[in-house]
């Protein structure tokens, strides 16, 4: 089960084209490998490319990161010492932070994956979807809300920021569009009243995944790529 929602950015980005052909292999838990190989009833995700495809949106890295599993470990380290920065010294205890080496380990797997697009879709328009703002830009926090210590979020947050900045670049390299999402959703990350948010905490209050977009967040990013697209609000 790849948890894959009928409201999510490519199927309102399609929806606003009027796009008959989507083909939405988005798969929860995906990494650059899984562009290749099954997971569950779910294909290679290459396979839904064909020659004349006219446009692929590719949201990938987070994953090969470690997300689910760095927000795991800085919650329970966070619960022990809330007020310091225990999870940034978790990464960093050998001397040479990990987030940021892992980071830099992904680039070479996202160009694979651009590579094999541009090779399946000669013809496509290919655009690189960057993470929205989960944490607060200012570097304040919100625990107990989001369980992460004080000094942790800043961390957590320029380790998004990197990732993002990785992303741009790769796409670059590889004559992709890179789609910030982090500009347009910020201030409405997992920290804000449920109102004003649009990234659900650890634990959500709408039906949508922990730390994930919620409708108005998918919509956002909707926004982002119709925009790169020159087709945004306001445009016809």
């Amino acid at each position: 089960d790849c948890a894959r929602s009928d409201h999510n950015y490519p199927s309102i980005v399609a929806a606003r084209r009027a796009a008959a052909g989507l083909r939405d292999v988005s798969c929860s838990g995906a990494t650059t490998e899984d562009m290749w190989r099954a997971q569950g009833a779910n294909g290679p995700q290459l396979d839904a490319l064909r020659r004349d495809t006219d446009l692929v949106t590719v949201q990938i890295g987070g994953n090969d990161v470690g997300f689910g599993s760095i927000i795991a470990t800085c919650a329970r380290l966070g619960a022990q010492d809330p007020a310091g920065d225990p999870c940034r010294r978790f990464y960093g205890s050998s001397g040479v932070d990990e987030l940021t080496v892992t980071v830099a380990r992904t680039a070479p797997k996202v160009d694979r994956v651009l590579r094999a697009v541009r090779a399946r879709a000669p013809h496509a328009r290919v655009l690189v979807v960057g993470y929205p703002d989960l944490l607060p830009d200012d570097g304040g926090g919100c625990f107990p809300s989001v369980p992460f210590a004080a000094k942790d979020f800043p961390y957590l947050r320029d380790t998004e920021k990197r990732l993002n900045l990785m992303l741009r670049l790769v796409a670059a390299v590889n004559g992709a569009r890179y789609v910030d999402t982090y500009g347009p959703t910020r201030g409405h990350d997992m920290c804000e009243a449920p109102a004003d948010r649009w990234i659900e905490p650890l634990q959500p209050a709408s039906p949508a995944a922990p730390a994930h977009p919620n409708a108005r967040g998918e919509q956002a990013m909707a926004d982002a790529v119709l925009r790169t697209l020159g087709e945004g609000r306001g445009r016809r």
